[in-house]
């Protein structure tokens, strides 16, 4: 049963960790247990939004990662359901419908591909280059893992999207109606090389849309500044970055969930997965999660359910509820209370960055192979991080 729709059951599937609004069954990020990542944003293109209810792009991503055991099989698993169902309905847990299609992010220990569409079809580019170093407003994925070391330089390898169809001409694989879609439509003569992003893109962009445009611009060059030496460190900082409108925080509107990946290529070496699990990264920390055997539950994290959810009640959303888990309530206390009194709200800042710091050196040392970290201990991890954090807002 996705958010939706229900389809049928696969035979077997994969352990993840999901960052998701807590209405509804898909995530916006993930990792599954052999190292694949995916994250999606929104985008309008030429396509008509499917307002009859499908599967949302944030279900695809929760597919993808269950399904897939490989970046490559991830893409494969969305589009084949992409193709087979369709994707609308409302992305948001209000009564006014708010509905687009997707891009989507995904990468694992050797490769990294983007995936946009616009409806049923689509258009995916694998990223090429030594390392694979992609980024969205609300996560990033390095890979191989974090060096004590400055890793070589690269000239290719970093990608980024941002609402907005991104894929021109270096498509690698596509809907196999695609360009067919677009003759027929008038969008493209089928004289001279064929770009997605040109062909699919509005011709109008709505207001949002030129918003994007300088996002990714900015993403872009923060990728540029760092090549050679981008380590998880360097995607945290261009997550909180507000002068690009990579962290948003305005207007009502804010950066929901964080996450940062790392991915060794090495298999002997764990991927690590750092999540906020809490809004506005600038102000958040970072902790890390290991896909080990009997992971310790963190229900501070989860949000709570509802018997009568207006998420799922016909006709949807005609009320709310409180869907804040423990360490989100704590969290947004603590940030009133740093707005109020902002000399005691720099040394908690502090505190949090020093406690991120100390989950980053463990890591780079359990990567770069200067510790061991038993199985149990890294099961407690992701647990014994949030319950840091919560001590320090009480």
């Amino acid at each position: 049963q996705c958010t939706y729709l229900e389809i049928e059951q696969a035979e077997r599937t994969h352990a993840v960790v999901l960052s998701r609004p807590a209405w509804l069954w898909g995530a916006e990020m993930g990792a599954n247990e052999h190292g694949v990542c995916v994250g999606n944003e929104g985008v309008w293109t030429r396509e008509p939004v499917g307002e009859d209810e499908a599967l949302l792009g944030m279900d695809l991503v929760r597919l993808g990662l269950e399904r897939g055991s490989s970046a490559r099989e991830a893409l494969e698993v969305i589009t084949a359901l992409l193709e087979r169902y369709g994707q609308g309905g409302s992305c948001k847990e209000e009564p006014v419908s708010f509905v687009y299609h997707n891009t989507f992010l995904l990468a694992d220990r050797t490769e990294a591909w983007v995936l946009e569409t616009a409806g049923r079809y689509w258009a995916a580019q694998q990223i090429r280059g030594e390392r694979a170093l992609v980024i969205l407003g609300r996560w990033g994925v390095l890979s191989p893992p974090l060096s004590l070391t400055p890793p070589p330089a690269f000239a290719e390898g970093s990608r980024n999207i941002s609402n907005q169809l991104s894929i021109g001409r270096e498509i690698t694989a596509e809907h196999a109606g695609l360009r067919q879609r677009a003759r027929s439509q008038g969008w493209w003569s089928g004289d001279g090389e064929f770009s997605f992003a040109e062909v699919f893109s509005l011709p109008h962009q709505p207001a949002r849309m030129e918003a994007a445009k300088a996002r990714y611009r900015a993403g872009k060059e923060l990728l540029r500044q760092h090549a050679g030496h981008i380590t998880a460190e360097t995607f945290m900082a261009i997550l909180r970055d507000k002068d690009s409108g990579i962290c948003v925080d305005s207007e009502g509107f804010r950066t929901a969930g964080s996450m940062v990946s790392v991915l060794p290529q090495d298999p002997a070496l764990p991927c690590v997965h750092f999540f906020t699990a809490t809004p506005d990264p600038s102000r958040s920390v970072f902790k890390p999660f290991v896909f080990v055997a009997n992971i310790k539950p963190v229900p501070q994290v989860r949000s709570p359910t509802f018997r009568d959810d207006p998420a799922k009640q016909i006709p949807r959303f005609q009320s709310t509820v409180d869907r804040r888990h423990e360490l989100y309530r704590r969290h947004q206390v603590a940030l009133e209370l740093m707005e109020r009194d902002q000399e005691w709200g720099q040394k908690l800042l502090q505190t949090l960055r020093d406690l991120e710091k100390q989950g980053l050196e463990g890591m780079n040392a359990l990567l770069g192979g200067l510790v061991a970290h038993p199985q149990e201990e890294l099961a407690d991890l992701f647990f014994d991080c949030v319950e840091a954090e919560m001590k320090f807002y009480t």
